[in-house]
């Protein structure tokens, strides 16, 4: 029987892919990092064979030995940017596989690596013509200077992919913003586009950052999981030709502007009385991250990507509604929630 070990079961993205890899394949052992007892009981309720170790991504030994033990790791615990519990798993695997019983490794990255030009530069709110492709581009995305957002973790997996190849078959899955419902055992929410409705509601105007013309890609969260689940039963059956130092894996199903999409979500909350009218507000990066961290500035970054290798190499085909289609259902998910918190 296989051994599959996933961290961020608790999570958004976790908990979808642990929801449907449990009902795709219930025969399978499977073994989640959760740092404390209250979630464990919630995925315990809702998978009971599931069997819980607690522990955090800080716990190398944990992770080493989990690693080790197991035939597929799925890493999405803060997978991006925790380069400890990156190198924890990869030492657990060179210590526990062998070419005859090699391990596969789904690691987490994000395509927010792609915003270093912005960053890099300081500039917030304008557009940035490069647009990055996973397959015939490959080169330029691992090749990215190391300083970039993610690139260091990026760069244990890819390199690890390429030297242990005989043992270790590794692939990235880098998503863009991701929306929609999920159906963890936990967390259902996404960040970027939900936090933008929040503060939308709140402060009754649409946030655009500088001149609102950078642009960014997305990916509802059902079809991010259909392209975990793809390549875990490439792992499943052993194929070939997908993993090592080239495996890098974008999620996307098309392009927004931020400034276009902001606009958006304030006509909608207006029309539905959430707010007195569709306005906005200009905002410069400082602003926003005081506000709502990250999920903020990254409404003023350019990530424009191009998931091809998924489309040709597994036949991924993004199905679930587009995000101009939810942003109605998200921005009553958020009214609802401001309610509660404030009692009425």
């Amino acid at each position: 029987m296989k051994t599959v070990f996933i961290t961020g079961a608790t999570g958004y993205i976790g908990g979808d892919v642990l929801s449907q890899l449990a009902i795709k394949h219930p025969g399978l052992t499977y073994r989640v990092l959760v740092r404390g007892p209250e979630k464990g009981e919630q995925i315990k309720a809702q998978y009971p064979s599931v069997e819980i170790i607690y522990g955090s991504l800080d716990d190398t030994s944990i992770l080493e030995s989990e690693s080790a033990n197991a035939d597929i790791i799925i890493h999405t615990a803060d997978a991006a940017d925790h380069v400890g519990a990156a190198q924890a798993i990869l030492s657990g695997i060179v210590k526990g596989h062998t070419a005859e019983r090699p391990a596969y490794w789904l690691h987490t990255s994000g395509a927010g690596i792609f915003s270093y030009l912005d960053t890099d530069n300081g500039t917030y709110g304008i557009r940035r013509d490069k647009v990055y492709n996973d397959l015939d581009g490959i080169k330029d995305i691992i090749t990215i200077p190391d300083h970039a957002f993610h690139r260091n973790v990026d760069k244990v997996v890819l390199e690890a992919g390429e030297k242990y190849s005989n043992i270790l078959k590794a692939a990235i899955i880098s998503p863009t913003t991701v929306y929609g419902l999920g159906r963890g055992p936990c967390s259902q929410r996404s960040r970027q586009v939900y936090e933008m409705a929040k503060w939308t509601l709140q402060r009754k105007k649409a946030p655009i950052i500088g001149k609102g013309e950078s642009r960014g890609c997305d990916i509802h969260i059902l079809d991010l999981t259909s392209l975990y689940v793809l390549l875990f039963d490439a792992a499943l059956s052993g194929r070939g030709g997908l993993w090592g130092g080239e495996a890098y894996y974008l999620a996307e199903t098309e392009e927004h502007g931020w400034g276009d999409l902001a606009k958006s979500i304030a006509r909608i909350a207006a029309d539905k009385g959430y707010i007195p009218a569709a306005e906005s507000e200009s905002l410069d990066h400082s602003t926003a991250m005081a506000w709502a961290g990250f999920e903020a500035a990254s409404w003023g970054l350019n990530v424009r990507c191009r998931a091809h290798r998924a489309r040709k190499l597994l036949g991924w085909t993004p199905r679930q509604p587009r995000l101009g289609e939810e942003l109605p259902s998200i921005v009553d998910g958020e009214w609802r929630n401001l309610q509660v918190a404030e009692g009425v």
